[in-house]
């Protein structure tokens, strides 16, 4: 079977849909929650904007950083120790809801491939040749779901451009292309010099 899907669209057939039910929210779902949040723990929403705490609790989600550790890693930094609050109290209300956010799906993926070796396996089997295009615009937990179910056969092609990286203000690391080789230490690289 071939699965040839936008990112998004491969999220919703996702290896953790087969085992957690749960709904996944929307940015107006997700906006929806952290208003609550804000409210609950009496946080002005004019110097923590809905959208901006939204953004702040993603690019800790792509660092793969659960809220405990987002709240250690910005302890003494009291703009930041807010969100940590925020954070926690928005995962805590998704998972009453039972309710995942985008960036939960790929996080809770990363964490039961690396808690279950044999649910990694099986979806290793099932993807044994992987393509990536735009891979110089993944973030950190794109960037371990591919590591991880590419890392038994190492069959995995990526398309990208270091000059063309665009998306780094979502959390886009450039470091995954230009540490590519490294990691996987036998590919061939073919650079495509012209248009």
């Amino acid at each position: 079977a071939i699965w040839l899907t936008a990112n998004d669209a491969w999220w919703n057939r996702a290896p953790q849909v087969r085992y957690i039910r749960a709904s996944i929210y929307d940015t107006a779902d997700q906006q929806t929650v952290i208003k609550e949040c804000l409210k609950e723990l009496e946080v002005d929403d004019k110097k923590y904007p809905p959208r901006g705490v939204l953004s702040a609790i993603s690019n800790a989600k792509d660092q793969l950083m659960d809220p405990l550790e987002y709240e250690e890693q910005n302890r003494g930094d009291y703009y930041f120790s807010v969100i940590a609050k925020l954070y926690s109290l928005y995962q805590k209300k998704l998972k009453l809801n039972n309710a995942l956010d985008f960036d939960d799906l790929i996080v809770n993926t990363v964490r039961l491939f690396e808690e279950c070796p044999d649910v990694l396996e099986y979806y290793q089997d099932r993807f044994r040749y992987i393509l990536v295009d735009e891979y110089q615009d993944t973030n950190h937990a794109q960037y371990r779901l591919v590591s991880l179910l590419a890392s038994s056969r190492k069959n995995l092609c990526v398309v990208g451009d270091d000059d063309q990286s665009i998306y780094k203000f979502r959390g886009a690391d450039i470091r995954n292309i230009l540490g590519f080789e490294k990691e996987f230490s036998n590919c061939k690289v073919i650079k495509m010099e012209e248009n």
